[in-house]
């Protein structure tokens, strides 16, 4: 038992007494005394969590708009690890069709390289080779 508890426990003692004391006129009063107790208790409780509950999710939201997010530093690594790897392989390639094919070969080999890095760009720019439509407001000022 905490001393919550024992506080209660004590209050509903007294409050008993005092019926026994006073009589049953006033029961009702007496009753109501120690409910408007109890309540207060349990919105000083009630109060208490949802403060605490409020501040911890506060600290969670300052915590995550300070950090770095995660997606941005994958994605930048993701890209510059990609180029790296793509011109260190770009060499044996360019010498295999090259040495296989001549120019031919190293043309294909480099429309590969190039075919490659566009569809991880586009896959990383979602909106990088969509059509830019003229709108009313530049026609008008190219006149």
């Amino acid at each position: 038992m905490d001393a919550r508890d024992a506080e209660i426990k004590k209050e509903l003692n007294a409050t008993l007494q005092a019926r026994r004391e006073l009589g049953e006129e006033y029961e009702s009063a007496l009753v109501d005394s120690f409910l408007e107790k109890v309540d207060q208790r349990i919105d000083s409780a009630v109060e208490r969590r949802v403060r605490r509950q409020l501040a911890e999710q506060q600290m969670v939201l300052a915590r995550d708009s300070r950090s770095p997010k995660a997606n941005d530093s994958d994605t930048f690594g993701e890209r510059w690890g990609f180029g790296i790897v793509s011109l260190i392989l770009a060499v044996p390639l360019s010498a295999i069709g090259g040495g296989v094919a001549d120019l031919p070969g190293l043309l294909v080999a480099w429309a590969g390289i190039v075919g490659v890095n566009v569809v991880q760009a586009a896959r990383n720019n979602p909106g990088l080779f969509r059509r830019r439509h003229k709108s009313s407001q530049d026609s008008d000022w190219e006149k």
